[in-house]
C-alpha cells in the first residue's frame, strides 16, 4: 500500500471515529434533556404526551393531600391560569408549602394527573427560576386582559 493510500485511510477511520462519538454524545444529551413548561402551556398540550418534563408555578393553596399511605401526596401547580395536578411518592423539601414556588419533574399520565418524580421547592423570596417567573408573568398578563375583556362587554 503506498503511503498515499495509507494517509488516505488512517483520515477516513480518523473521520468515522469522530462521527461515532459526535452520535454518541448527542445521544446522551438527548436522553438526559428535560424541559419546562408552565402550568398553561400544559394545559394547551404544548408538553410532551410522553417522556419526561418539568412543571413549575406556584402550590395552590388549599390543594394539598396526604393519601392514607401517608407517603403519596397530592397538590395542584398553578401559574394563576390554570393548574396541573401532581401527585408524588416520597420525601419533600424541607420549603415546601402552599402559595409558595415549586418545580416538579416527571411524567403526564392518561388521566391529566403530573406524576412527580422530584419535587424542587423555592429556597429563599429572592429566587424564583426565570422560566417560572416569566410563565407566572405571562400567566398574569392573560388573566388580566381576559378579565378587561370581560368588564367591557
Amino acid at each position: 500500500m503506498t503511503p498515499r493510500k495509507r494517509r488516505a485511510l488512517a483520515i477516513a477511520g480518523g473521520l468515522g471515529l469522530l462521527a461515532l462519538a459526535t452520535a454518541l454524545v448527542l445521544n446522551a444529551l438527548q436522553s438526559n434533556l428535560v424541559f419546562f413548561f408552565s402550568p398553561s402551556q400544559v394545559v394547551a398540550k404544548e408538553a410532551p404526551h410522553s417522556g419526561t418534563f418539568r412543571v413549575g408555578g406556584l402550590v395552590e393553596q388549599g390543594s394539598v393531600r396526604r393519601e392514607a399511605d401517608g407517603l403519596t401526596l397530592r397538590f395542584i401547580v398553578t401559574d394563576t391560569a390554570h393548574t396541573v395536578p401532581v401527585a408524588y411518592q416520597g420525601l419533600l423539601p424541607d420549603l415546601f408549602r402552599e402559595g409558595k414556588g415549586v418545580v416538579v419533574a416527571g411524567k403526564l399520565d392518561a388521566n391529566g394527573v403530573f406524576r412527580a418524580t422530584e419535587v424542587l421547592a423555592k429556597h429563599d423570596e429572592n429566587y424564583m427560576p426565570p422560566e417560572a417567573a416569566d410563565a407566572l408573568k405571562r400567566a398574569g398578563q392573560a388573566t388580566a386582559a381576559n378579565t378587561m375583556q370581560t368588564e367591557a362587554r
